[in-house]
């Protein structure tokens, strides 16, 4: 966690002394344990809300600015709260502008400006969630501030459309979700249709997820999950000559899937449909595994998972199976697998705590050798969704 000492003087220094006092919060990032690429076909996801993220000091203003700084980058801005437009000049701040611009039209009528400092603790285009980590705490502080309710649903559902909205990026509900709504050691398992959630505990014992950055630049995704989303509406469509009403994937039991997928005509489309059931059927075996405290099967289905992401879906690539190929090679390692929407991105390992030091030199070095990029590891806990701090 934050230094907040630290980080209370560093918000005098930039915004200098006030009456108010400094108040803080913190929102966390996301892993997805199991469950990829099934939320946008109707099906479950299974994702934890980590220890680290973005903490937020925040204080009343005296007038109608927007105060927005970081500690990570030098670029901050002193806006009015009443006139916020997109301006892709202002890169990241436009994911706390979208959330005050939502408020604003959602009726909230602030009483004061605000000046907030951001300190950001997940690596940029890591695929663990930063920009919804912004977007909750921005939009559960303001709430808090102004005190007004603080559904961490609607707060989900908000970031979400703002970030759709404003930010024009067409993501699901899955990452806003799993940071506003997550708990200490419990994963959530998700549909993301009708936001249906239970949170499942996640006890792992003597064995830690460590979470492996590629640091390789996410360039294909957009393309490429805009070609998968219409691959499966296209399943979704001849496989309608057996099920007449059937609109997603997901509606469809595995045994369901496996006595009419003859119908869908292309093997690349077949193989895209066969992944979305078969990966919705794991994360239902996940549960299974878990509530039986059984780790090492829980591993076999992460493995599992990677592996039909890499050959059914093809959205791993080189770096991420390279990561993951050395990652099952470590004594110790129940499972490993892509976690996000892959062609970079990260990994997530279930590793024994004993085996957590040779893992990260072992998969580090053979990474290296395999594609010439760094790897970073974060050594994760599961933490609590978006909370006030003090």
């Amino acid at each position: 966690m934050a230094d907040i000492a630290a980080l209370k003087e560093q918000f005098t220094r930039h915004y200098g002394e006030g009456k108010a006092e400094i108040a803080v919060f913190h929102a966390p990032g996301r892993v997805n344990l199991i469950g990829e690429h099934t939320d946008y076909n109707g099906g479950y996801v299974f994702p934890a809300a980590l220890t680290f993220g973005t903490t937020l000091l925040i204080r009343k203003r005296e007038d109608r600015g927007l105060g927005l700084a970081t500690t990570n980058f030098p670029a901050s801005k002193l806006l009015s709260i009443d006139s916020i437009v997109y301006d892709e000049a202002d890169d990241w701040m436009n994911y706390p502008k979208g959330i005050v611009h939502e408020l604003l039209s959602q009726g909230v009528v602030f009483g004061s400006g605000y000046d907030l400092l951001y300190h950001g603790e997940i690596p940029n285009g890591s695929g663990l969630s930063s920009s919804a980590s912004i977007e909750v705490v921005t939009a559960y502080a303001l709430l808090n501030m102004e005190g007004l309710p603080t559904d961490t649903v609607k707060i989900a559902l908000l970031s979400q459309k703002s970030e759709n909205e404003f930010n024009g990026v067409q993501c699901g509900i899955m990452d806003q979700f799993a940071v506003a709504n997550g708990k200490k050691d419990h994963a959530i398992l998700l549909m993301c249709d009708t936001l249906e959630y239970d949170l499942v505990p996640f006890e792992s014992g003597s064995y830690k997820l460590v979470i492996g950055n590629t640091n390789k630049r996410r360039g294909l995704v957009d393309s490429e999950y805009n070609l998968r989303r219409s691959q499966c509406e296209q399943a979704v469509r001849e496989l309608r000559a057996a099920h007449p009403h059937l609109e997603l994937l997901g509606q469809l039991s595995l045994e369901q899937f496996n006595a009419s997928k003859h119908l869908i005509k292309d093997e690349i489309v077949r193989k895209r449909a066969e992944h979305v059931v078969e990966e919705i059927d794991r994360v239902l075996q996940s549960i299974k595994a878990l509530k039986a405290n059984d780790l090492a099967g829980f591993g076999q289905l992460m493995n599992a998972s990677h592996d039909s992401l890499r050959d059914l879906y093809e959205v791993t690539g080189d770096e991420l199976d390279a990561m993951v190929n050395a990652a099952r090679q470590v004594p110790g390692v129940l499972g490993s697998r892509m976690t996000g929407a892959g062609f970079g991105g990260c990994t997530v390992s279930l590793v024994h705590e004993d085996s957590v030091q040779q893992f990260q030199e072992e998969v580090g070095r053979q990474y290296t050798e395999a594609t010439g990029l760094r790897a970073d590891f974060y050594v994760c806990s599961i933490g609590n969704g978006v909370e006030r701090l003090s």
